[in-house]
C-alpha cells in the first residue's frame, strides 16, 4: 500500500521569549510528528509537542555546524515522504536570514505540501527588550535588517554600505560580532558620523540578555571587553538614545537569574513559570513525562460506594476523569466529598463543577479512595496516616529521555545563578542523575546559591556537599524575596 505525503510546516518560534510565538506556531507544534528545531528556539516550545513525536536538533553554534542545510532539506522531504507531519521551527522569523526560501524550493523540487508561519524576529524583538523601539517619530523614520555575515570565503558582507549610511536611520546587524569592526569601518568611511550611537544585545530576550552601548567609533572595543558573542543583534542609529526611558524588561524582580529547577518526581509542583514571569531564565531539570494509566475494575465498581476521594497531585485530577470518559462512568455516579493535596488541583475540580477542600480539613469517617500515580509512595505522601484507603493509580510517570540532550545544551549555554530544591526528592533525583547531565558537584560554582524551600530540601543538600541555604515558609515569600535573601545567603528555622 503506498502511503501518502506528509506535510511540513516551515514555522517562527520568536526570538527567544517562549511567550512571542504565534498562535499558529503552537498548533502546528501540537500536532506534529516530527519536530526539527534550532538552537535559539525556546526548549519550552517542544513540551507542546506530543509525546511520541521524534525532536531532531539541527542547530549551530559558532564556528561548529550540525546539521548542513542540505541534511536538514534531505531530512524534512524524508519524513514527509514517509507520510509524517513536520515541524521546521526556526528562531525568530523564518524569513529574515533563515534560509527557508531554500527549504521551500527543496519541498516545491519534490512536490511535497507546506505551509510557511511567520515569527517575531530579533532585529525587533531584541532591541524592544532592551528599551529600544526600532522607529520613533522624533529619532527614525526608516529601518532595515541587514546579514552580518554572507557566502563569501571571509565571510564579510558584501552589502550598499553606501545606501545603508546615508539612507538608513536605524540599522539591526543579525549575528554581527565578528564582522562589527568591518560594519563600523563602513558605515563610517559611507557617511555616518563616527558618535553615532550603537548597541549590541546578546542573547535579546532571554534573562541572561546583555547589551553593550557605544559608538561606532568605541563599540568594538567595549564589546571585546565585556566579551560578547554571538547570537547578538547590533543595533546602530540614535534610536538607541531613547534606552534609558524605555527600559523595562530589565526591571523584572528576577532578570538576570538563570535557574536550575529541580524536580524530584512529576508530581511536584514546578515553580518554573512564577520564575519565568519575573524574569527569570529557568532550565527544569529533569523533564519529567507523564502517561496514562488505568482504572482497576474493581474500583470502577465501587467508585458510587467511596465517602472521601482525595486526589494528590492536579495530574491525577486531570488522568481520572479521562478514565471516566474511556471506561463511560457517568460523573453522578460519584457521591464521596472531594479532597486536595495540591492547590493546582482545585481549578481543574471546579471545571467540572466540583469543589473541594483542602485534605487538612478531611473527615475521618467513611471509605477513602486515593488518586494518584501508579508508582505510589507511601513515604512522599505519607499516605498510611489516613487509614484503610483503596489507591487508584490513574498515571505513570518517567523521565522523558528526549529531553536529555536539550536540557544539556540549555546548561551550556546558561551562566547558572542557583539551583532550586523545593524537596528531599529533588536532591536525591539531582545526585543520581546530574552526572549525566554534565555537572558534578566540583564543576559547581561557588557563586551558584543552592536554594532549599523546604527542611528536607536543605538537610539532604547539606548531607550531600551542596552548601545549601533554607526558606522554610515559602508560601509567605515571594520568589523575589526568595533570591535576595539567597543572594545574602540566609539560613533559617532550620
Amino acid at each position: 500500500m503506498m502511503m501518502g505525503k506528509g506535510k511540513v510546516y516551515l514555522v517562527g518560534a520568536g526570538p527567544g521569549d517562549r511567550e512571542l510565538i504565534t498562535l499558529k506556531g503552537i498548533k502546528t507544534i501540537k500536532k506534529a510528528e516530527v519536530i526539527l528545531y534550532d538552537r535559539l528556539v525556546n526548549p519550552k516550545l517542544l513540551e507542546y509537542a506530543p509525546a511520541n513525536c521524534e525532536l531532531i536538533y539541527c542547530g549551530k553554534l559558532p564556528n561548529r555546524h550540525f546539521m548542513r542545510q542540505d541534511e536538514i532539506n534531505h531530512t524534512l522531504i524524508e519524513k514527509a515522504l514517509a507520510g509524517q507531519t513536520v515541524v521546521r521551527l526556526k528562531g525568530g522569523d523564518p524569513s529574515v536570514f533563515g534560509r527557508v526560501g531554500e527549504e521551500a524550493d527543496a519541498l516545491a523540487d519534490k512536490r511535497i505540501p507546506y505551509e510557511i508561519v511567520p515569527g517575531i524576529t530579533s532585529g525587533i524583538a531584541a532591541p524592544l527588550y532592551a528599551g529600544i523601539p526600532v522607529t520613533h517619530r522624533e529619532f527614525a523614520g526608516s529601518f532595515a535588517m541587514v546579514t552580518a555575515h554572507d557566502k563569501s570565503k571571509n565571510g564579510k558582507p558584501d552589502i550598499d554600505w553606501e545606501g545603508l549610511a546615508r539612507g538608513v536611520q536605524t540599522i539591526a546587524f543579525y549575528m554581527g560580532v565578528s564582522n562589527l569592526k568591518h560594519i563600523c569601518d563602513n558605515l563610517i568611511s559611507h557617511g555616518k558620523a563616527p558618535d553615532t550611537p550603537v548597541i549590541v544585545i546578546r542573547w535579546g530576550t532571554w534573562s541572561r540578555q546583555k547589551s553593550v552601548v557605544g559608538t561606532l567609533s568605541t563599540i568594538v572595543e567595549m564589546v571585546k571587553e565585556e566579551k560578547i558573542e554571538n547570537p547578538a543583534i547590533t543595533l546602530v542609529g540614535d534610536i538607541v538614545a531613547t534606552r534609558e526611558k524605555g527600559k523595562w524588561f530589565e526591571k523584572k524582580p528576577l532578570f538576570g537569574q538563570q535557574i536550575l529547577c529541580v524536580r524530584g518526581s512529576a508530581e511536584e509542583e514546578s515553580m518554573a513559570d512564577e520564575f519565568t514571569d519575573k524574569g527569570a531564565d529557568v532550565i527544569e531539570f529533569p523533564k519529567w513525562k507523564v502517561d496514562e494509566g488505568a482504572l482497576e475494575i474493581t474500583i470502577r465498581k465501587k467508585l458510587a460506594t467511596y465517602k472521601r476521594m482525595l486526589f494528590t497531585t492536579s495530574e491525577a485530577v486531570s488522568h481520572f476523569f479521562t478514565l471516566l470518559k474511556r471506561y463511560r462512568i457517568d460523573i453522578r455516579q460519584i457521591q464521596a466529598k472531594l479532597y486536595y493535596k495540591q492547590p493546582t488541583s482545585l481549578p481543574l475540580l471546579e471545571n467540572f463543577g466540583l469543589f473541594a477542600s483542602y485534605v487538612e480539613e478531611m473527615e475521618h469517617d467513611g471509605s477513602l479512595l486515593i488518586i494518584g500515580a501508579n508508582e505510589k509512595s507511601e513515604q512522599r505522601w505519607k499516605l498510611d496516616k489516613y487509614g484503610e484507603h483503596d489507591y487508584a493509580g490513574v498515571y505513570r510517570t518517567s523521565i522523558d529521555k528526549r529531553y536529555e540532550a536539550i536540557i544539556r545544551r540549555s546548561i551550556e549555554d546558561a551562566s547558572i545563578t542557583s539551583i532550586v530544591f523545593s524537596t528531599s526528592d529533588a536532591v536525591h533525583t539531582f545526585m543520581k542523575h546530574a552526572a549525566h547531565y554534565g555537572i558534578s558537584n566540583q564543576s559547581i560554582d561557588p557563586t551558584i546559591d543552592i536554594t532549599c524551600l523546604s527542611k528536607p530540601a536543605w538537610l539532604a543538600a547539606a548531607n550531600n556537599g551542596l552548601n545549601p541555604c533554607i526558606y522554610s515558609c515559602r508560601n509567605e515569600r515571594s520568589s523575589e524575596e526568595v533570591f535576595e535573601e539567597s543572594a545574602n545567603l540566609v539560613v533559617t528555622n532550620i
